[in-house]
């Protein structure tokens, strides 16, 4: 894991973002010391798709109307 300040993450952005991509490396971003945000492969992060919060797979309301959950077989391929 790689670990570095506000700074040197906007001075290093698209290397560490090639790490992420290429190298599967995980980057923990600081601020004062203390750990703000991280940046993962999204492949590490796609298992959240699946596990939508309760509440958001009843559905969404749009003004008066409840749209019901798209089913994920339903989803962009990429989002599978």
């Amino acid at each position: 894991m790689v670990i570095v300040n506000t700074h040197e993450a906007k001075t290093r952005l698209s290397e560490l973002l090639q790490m992420v991509e290429c190298e599967n490396e995980r980057v923990t971003v600081c601020r004062n010391g203390k750990p703000i945000a991280e940046l993962v492969p999204i492949r590490m992060t796609k298992r959240s798709i699946y596990d939508p919060h309760p509440i958001l797979s009843q559905g969404v309301i749009l003004g008066d109307e409840i749209s019901p959950a798209m089913p994920i077989e339903e989803w962009p391929e990429e989002y599978q």
